[in-house]
């Protein structure tokens, strides 16, 4: 059985919920939720004001889930985007069983590793149907930490691909929050954002996924109510737990995107010029 972060990525709701099945309306000059048909939690990290009175500049970063279900209409509304740059922090099952579908002529380099995402070391003890919102979040909050190392690869790559000007670049898992959400708070805090903005922005996710499934399968339906809703969401407990370790690294998360990532002050110079708007 595949862990249970896994689990927890897979629910997420199309932002185009709800929306006419007809072309999507124009959007306004800047807009966090991309107006998609089958988007998941897609959304531009343009905007933020960061601690030196800048704004990271709109339409070059954006977050997403898996966009396995964007409709034509959807990837003719990307196109506009320019999006040139997609890295896919998916495993390989995650990506066969929900290929993102480019239209031909207009897929832009996706950058992926082939490897199997195992998060059974948080596997909680006992029946699946008496866990609780605290037991799952103590769970997910142990565990977050981890990406840090099993993801600095896909990490680095990433930055090595924004400092190459490689954008405007998307990077997404499947549900947008967990992976996606540590790429972004780490992207977020390389860009001098406030620390508050960082975690509001990962916040933003429990707006935009889908509750549990009304009727479940598999092993959702062996989960509790409690223990599915916290499953589906985030926590900025979460987050703070990676905090708390690149806080402690030598030099703080400055030393840490230096020293694991690559970003040292030279190239965080070069990360903000390239994507925050002058003073």
């Amino acid at each position: 059985m595949r862990g249970l972060l896994t689990l927890a990525l897979l629910v997420a709701v199309p932002l185009g919920a709800g929306a006419s099945a007809s072309a999507p309306v124009a959007a306004p000059a800047h807009q966090r939720v991309l107006p998609l048909q089958g988007g998941r939690n897609f959304r531009d990290l343009g905007g933020y004001r960061t601690l030196d009175g800048r704004t990271v500049k709109w339409g070059l970063l954006y977050r997403s889930g898996q966009m396995h279900d964007l409709t034509p209409a959807d990837y003719a509304y990307l196109q506009k985007l320019g999006i040139r740059t997609v890295c896919d922090f998916r495993d390989t099952r995650e990506r066969t069983g929900e290929p993102t579908n480019w239209p031909a002529g207009q897929k832009p380099k996706v950058l992926s590793d082939d490897y199997a995402l195992d998060m059974s070391g948080m596997m909680l003890p006992g029946d699946p149907s008496t866990w609780t919102h605290e037991q799952v979040v103590a769970a997910m909050t142990a565990t977050y930490p981890k990406l840090l190392d099993q993801f600095r690869g896909q990490y680095r790559r990433m930055f090595a691909e924004l400092l190459a000007g490689n954008a405007p670049l998307a990077f997404h898992c499947t549900a947008g929050k967990d992976r996606t959400g540590v790429a972004a708070a780490l992207l977020l805090s390389a860009l001098g954002v406030p620390r508050a903005t960082v975690i509001e922005d990962y916040l933003l996710s429990n707006q935009h996924m889908a509750p549990p499934p009304a009727h479940p399968t598999g092993f959702w339906a062996k989960l509790s109510p409690e223990a599915a809703r916290t499953f589906a969401g985030v926590d900025r407990r979460y987050i703070e737990a990676v905090f708390a370790v690149t806080d402690r690294h030598p030099g703080g998360t400055m030393g840490y995107l230096k020293d694991e990532l690559g970003v040292d002050p030279a190239r965080i110079a070069k990360l903000r010029g390239l994507y925050l708007t002058r003073k």
